[in-house]
């Protein structure tokens, strides 16, 4: 799915993270319209959701959240939606973050994305997916973006636009990259979420938390972040 130009109007899935903060930046630099579109899927805390909205009106856009809650009773097996299983600590790319994945939920997202762009007659669907998901999700991966938006230009034939994309600006780089991007772009770090416990200031020990931290630390970017005490600085 290679990048052939620069959307007019991008539908771009938003968590309220990092990745998508600097995804949505990025992309009204360029001199794209973007709308964000968010979900509740019966993940285990929405205060993400929050601070996506925040972010939203920062940047002045048009921002909806999608109401996918039941998602979650049917969607088990994972940490981010089933309270009885504990979140993971440690390094993103251990082993025991397998627990994280949801099954098909980029896949359900993106193509509730396209909808969304063929309604508005947008020319793309945006997502910050990055190499550093790969190990993990099956669903951030390279060739599942190429199958996906073949999905997407197959399923709206005739509706949707001629010039579509699926665009993914940062799939093959890396987390620090990203950093390195928004601080260029003027990224409000500082109001973007991360963590999977979902507490009152970022754990520090999860495994996106640890990430966000190495991210910081390799793009020689302060990092904003207020995060538990005990946990601050600390990079595994």
């Amino acid at each position: 799915m290679p990048r052939t130009a620069v959307p007019r109007h991008a539908v771009l899935i938003f968590s309220g993270g990092l990745d998508s903060a600097v995804t949505a930046y990025k992309l009204r630099d360029e001199g794209a319209t973007v709308s964000l579109l968010s979900f509740n899927y019966g993940q285990r805390h929405v205060k993400e959701l929050a601070h996506a909205a925040n972010l939203a009106d920062q940047l002045g856009v048009s921002h909806d959240i999608v109401d996918l809650t039941s998602l979650g009773r049917i969607l088990g097996g994972s940490a981010l939606t089933d309270p009885a299983i504990e979140v993971p600590h440690g390094h993103y790319r251990a082993e025991t973050m397998r627990s994280t994945v949801v099954p098909n939920r980029n896949a359900i997202m993106l193509e509730i994305a396209a909808g969304a762009a063929v309604a508005a007659r947008a020319d793309a669907v945006a997502f910050g997916a990055h190499s550093g998901d790969h190990a993990i999700y099956p669903d951030c991966r390279p060739e599942f973006f190429t199958l996906i938006e073949a999905s997407m230009k197959a399923g709206n034939e005739g509706h949707i636009d001629a010039g579509f994309q699926l665009v993914a600006p940062f799939l093959n780089l890396t987390k620090a990259d990203i950093v390195r991007e928004g601080a260029r772009l003027g990224v409000p770090f500082a109001l973007t979420w991360s963590c999977y416990e979902g507490g009152e200031v970022h754990c520090g020990a999860c495994g996106t938390c640890v990430e966000r931290q190495e991210a910081f630390a390799e793009a020689g970017v302060a990092d904003p972040t207020p995060y538990v005490p005990a946990q601050k600085g600390v990079v595994r």
